[in-house]
């Protein structure tokens, strides 16, 4: 079994997104299906919608993260994508880049478990945690 995350963008900027996640995450993006691209695509998509995502896969960290472009979504409020990092260095360079545009809610900092820790919700609305764990036993 795997547990994946689904996105949904509400300001039609999935692809944007995915290409920022590849420049500053080094994620891959594995598929990008349009709404033009389904079948009756006439008939099911919303005016203004024909070149925006209907369903992208990218692969990050090990994991898969998808995405769609849905009109009126809302951006997510209570869940966070967390990356585990290995060192410091890293840990602050990720939060630099995804703190570009966005708004931090915990500044990197060094914590009780963490080397390095900081909560920042991306351009994109999407909420994220990096952290450089400290050994715990």
């Amino acid at each position: 079994m795997k547990l994946n995350t689904y996105l949904n963008f509400g300001g039609g900027n999935c692809e944007e997104a995915f290409k920022f996640y590849e420049k500053h995450l080094g994620a891959k993006t594995a598929s990008i299906f349009r709404w033009s691209e389904m079948p009756n695509a006439a008939k099911h998509t919303p005016p203004g919608m024909e070149n925006k995502v209907l369903h992208g896969r990218i692969e990050i960290g090990g994991t898969q993260l998808m995405g769609a472009d849905v009109p009126g979504a809302e951006p997510v409020r209570s869940a966070y994508l967390t990356l585990t990092v290995d060192n410091s260095q890293v840990a602050e360079r990720i939060f630099g880049a995804l703190s570009e545009g966005g708004q931090v809610t915990m500044k990197m900092e060094a914590t009780f478990f963490a080397h390095r820790f900081g909560q920042v919700r991306d351009k994109f609305g999407i909420l994220w945690m990096i952290i450089h764990e400290k050994p715990m036993g």
